[in-house]
């Protein structure tokens, strides 16, 4: 029996005592092992979801992303009707969006974010109100300020100068008041991969605080707009609230500043709150974040002696990246010897064309046999995608049964959150299905793509009318 870790993982990763044992905290509520070692997800077995949509495949438990939607919203409203004030929880549709998620978490209580003309689109198209959307993005379009401001958005958060008058213009064409608020950089950088991190100065999101008075006081100069608040990011996949709290504490002196010259009846602190993608991880339970933000607020408005404004937080991740888990098909295996110490390179049926997060930000990732368990000793792997890339990974380290074969089904768990919404084409690899399950039943979320769904796109392709002996 292997007692020891290779030396070829990284220090974070333990050699497992059962390299089948699913990690609390990593996969959904409702993920089990059958009597026969089969993984089940919402009660369906995994094999039975591939032998019906293929692989790759991405599966939703519902349950789950319905259940986290409706706590954190919970926690959220109890803690800050503690200090005596109330909050609005919009869920960040960039994470993933599909018009059921609009109808999960619109259900649950939740306001939508969204950062552009297409995932309006689908917000509306699943039934969400208008009212209770707010839209995001650093260069909004004029046709999408347009659309924006013409369905009655919620509220459009400016995010430059120029933006001023392009929303002033779209509401006054439309005959609207148009509430905004305006993003700042409050200077906390949290700690997070540099591309994820959104409110350092020298990036493309907000304004630097010194400016926020001179823009405010030209967003209260037009007509057309209503100012609310201020809005800040700080970044992504943060664990722990120190950083949540500087930055609401910055953002309060400010907010006081603003209060002399008119209403500021909102602040939004925005999101990134971290799940667990490896069992190394240890995200802040809601809780604890929400204890904590709510403390901070409070204690700061009593300094400065300023009402308690509402509260409004953007999570997206922490709603549905646990609920998702993806499922792929093993095509070939290779032992490699590195300095006399072997890795088995796994090989799988999608790659980063369905998760690109581990090239793109470094994201590590936990796997497991879905279809069986097994015995065998366990062996470091890295699972590795079919595209034409040397940096297409999809699994750096982990360890699976060293009998792991050609034709076994793998699952990578925490892929709600992301991995859909930047999936793409490279290599013309369509893109996977999405699929909910619940109560031992799967449906189709998302259709997958075929190939003929990407060469109907290319113009170059010959006809296929009646002169080509097609239907007419």
């Amino acid at each position: 029996m292997t007692t020891e870790p290779n030396s070829l993982a990284p220090d974070w990763l333990c050699l497992p005592a059962d390299a089948n044992a699913l990690a609390p905290g990593l996969w959904p509520a409702t993920a089990a092992r059958s009597t026969s070692g089969e993984l089940l997800i919402g009660g369906v077995r995994a094999s039975a979801l591939a032998a019906e949509f293929g692989t790759p495949l991405y599966v939703i438990d519902e349950a789950d992303a319905r259940a986290q939607a409706s706590a954190l919203l919970t926690v959220f409203q109890a803690e800050f009707a503690r200090i005596g004030t109330s909050v609005k929880v919009y869920y960040a549709g960039k994470a993933f969006l599909s018009t059921e998620i609009v109808r999960w978490v619109t259900a649950a209580g939740l306001n939508i974010d969204v950062c552009s003309g297409g995932e309006l689109a689908v917000a509306l198209a699943g039934g969400a109100e208008p009212a209770r959307l707010g839209f995001h993005g650093n260069n909004k379009s004029l046709a999408e300020l347009d659309q924006a401001t013409r369905v009655g958005v919620g509220t459009i958060v400016i995010d430059s100068e120029v933006e001023i008058g392009r929303v002033a213009e779209a509401a006054a064409r439309n005959g609207r008041v148009q509430n905004v608020r305006l993003r700042v950089n409050s200077g906390v950088h949290a700690h997070t991969h540099d591309f994820l991190a959104t409110s350092h100065e020298d990036q493309k999101f907000g304004i630097v605080l010194t400016d926020a008075p001179r823009l405010v006081a030209l967003i209260r100069a037009e007509p057309a707009l209503g100012f609310v608040g201020l809005h800040c990011h700080i970044g992504s996949q943060i664990f722990g609230a120190d950083g949540f709290a500087e930055s609401a504490a910055r953002l309060l002196n400010l907010h006081a500043v603003l209060l002399k010259d008119g209403p500021v009846p909102e602040l939004n602190l925005g999101g990134g709150f971290g799940i667990a993608y490896t069992s190394a991880d240890e995200p802040t339970p809601i809780r604890e974040l929400a204890v904590a933000l709510a403390d901070i607020v409070a204690t700061e408005c009593a300094r400065l002696n300023i009402p308690l404004p509402v509260v409004a937080f953007e999570p997206g991740r922490v709603i549905i990246g646990r609920a998702g888990v993806s499922l792929y098909r093993v095509g070939t295996t290779k032992a490699v010897d590195v300095s006399g110490t072997q890795r088995l390179y796994v090989s799988v049926d999608g790659g980063m064309s369905d998760n690109v997060r581990p090239a793109l930000y470094g994201a590590d990732y936990a796997v497991r046999l879905a279809d069986r368990v097994s015995t065998a000793e366990p062996v470091l792997v890295r699972i590795a995608g079919k595209h034409c890339e040397s940096g297409d990974i999809v699994v750096d380290a982990d360890y699976l049964p060293n009998d792991v074969t050609p034709g076994d089904l793998l699952a990578v768990p925490a892929t709600g959150a992301y991995c859909w919404a930047l999936s793409n084409n490279y290599n013309y690899q369509g893109r996977a299905p999405v699929v909910a399950v619940l109560d031992g039943t799967a449906r189709v979320l998302v259709r997958g793509e075929t190939i003929a769904d990407l060469l109907a796109r290319d113009t170059g392709m010959p006809s296929t009318g009646p002169a080509n002996g097609g239907e007419s």
